[in-house]
Formats: C-alpha cells, sequence, structure tokens
C-alpha cells in the first residue's frame, strides 16, 4: 500500500475541558489476554508505549529519526525512567479501548505524561509516566526547542499546565 496514507492509524491529538491530549483506539486480541481470557497486565504497558510512539509522530517527532539521527540531532531516543501503574478493572478480548495520554510536566531532559486505558468511557487502567531523552551511549540530553515547543502545545493536563523546569 505504498504510498497511501491510512487516517488516525496513529490516533488523534484532541482538544477538551482538560486541554490537548492525545487517543489511540487498540483492539483486545487473543494475544493480549492470560489464560483467563483478561488483558494481561503487561499488556498495558504495551498499549501506552504505543499511545506516547504515536503521540510523538503526530507531534513531528519521528522516534525511528530521533534513533538513527535522520531527524538532523545526533541519535538520541526516550527511555523509560518511571512509571507508576493502577490497574482497575478487567478488559477481555475484543474489547475497544483508547488509550489516552496527557502531558504533566516538562523537565529538562524528562517529559512526564499521564495515561488512562478506558473502555466504553470508564478508566480501566491509569499510568504516570516520566520518559528522558538520552543519547545512543545512555547520558541524558536536553529536550530540542521543537520537541518543548510541541510538548508545550499540548501542555494541559487534568485542567493544570504542563511546568517546565
Amino acid at each position: 500500500m505504498s504510498g497511501n496514507v491510512w487516517p488516525d492509524l496513529a490516533g488523534k491529538i484532541l482538544r477538551d475541558e482538560t486541554g490537548q491530549h492525545h487517543v489511540l483506539p487498540v483492539r483486545v486480541y487473543f494475544e493480549d489476554t492470560d489464560a483467563g481470557g483478561v488483558v494481561y497486565h503487561a499488556s498495558y504497558v504495551r498499549f501506552c508505549e504505543r499511545g506516547r510512539t504515536d503521540f510523538l509522530r503526530l507531534l513531528g517527532t519521528d522516534a525511528r529519526g530521533m534513533i538513527d539521527g535522520s531527524d538532523s540531532r545526533a541519535p538520541a531516543a526516550f527511555v523509560v525512567r518511571r512509571m507508576n501503574c493502577d490497574f482497575l478493572r478487567p478488559a477481555r478480548m475484543d474489547d475497544l479501548l483508547e488509550v489516552e495520554t496527557h502531558v504533566k510536566e516538562l523537565g529538562g531532559a524528562s517529559v512526564t505524561l499521564l495515561q488512562a486505558v478506558t473502555s466504553a468511557g470508564r478508566r480501566i487502567f491509569e499510568a504516570e509516566v516520566t520518559v528522558v531523552l538520552v543519547s545512543m551511549a545512555g547520558k541524558p540530553l536536553r529536550l530540542s526547542d521543537a520537541v518543548r515547543e510541541a510538548f508545550l502545545a499540548h501542555g494541559k493536563a487534568g485542567g493544570g499546565k504542563a511546568v517546565h523546569r
């Protein structure tokens, strides 16, 4: 399907009373579940990773371009520094979920995001995730002006405002 673009494959950036945030639809497949047919806990971590990656993509920051240095900077990547998770309700195979990602806080080299997985409008999983931009050698790097501006444009989370440290 070369040359064609699938609309909304990376989700959407939406605006509501909480500000701007990213929403990624996810369907639960058999591979996402445990032997009891309930979504396995690690699957929520993968769903959130997809949400963060597609959020970056829609902000104009391609993860692959960052890693291989083709985005005109030295090769770098965002890595998870901290993730606090709360499992609220179960999801099951074939459920349609949404992964919501809000910017909570910007640091010099880090971004803290609030993520929620919802099913039919009900929260079933929440995570606060801090990612740090690092060189391929693992050294923290300051966020570029372009990345910082992209995140600041989407900096309201839960009625608050992105904090710059």
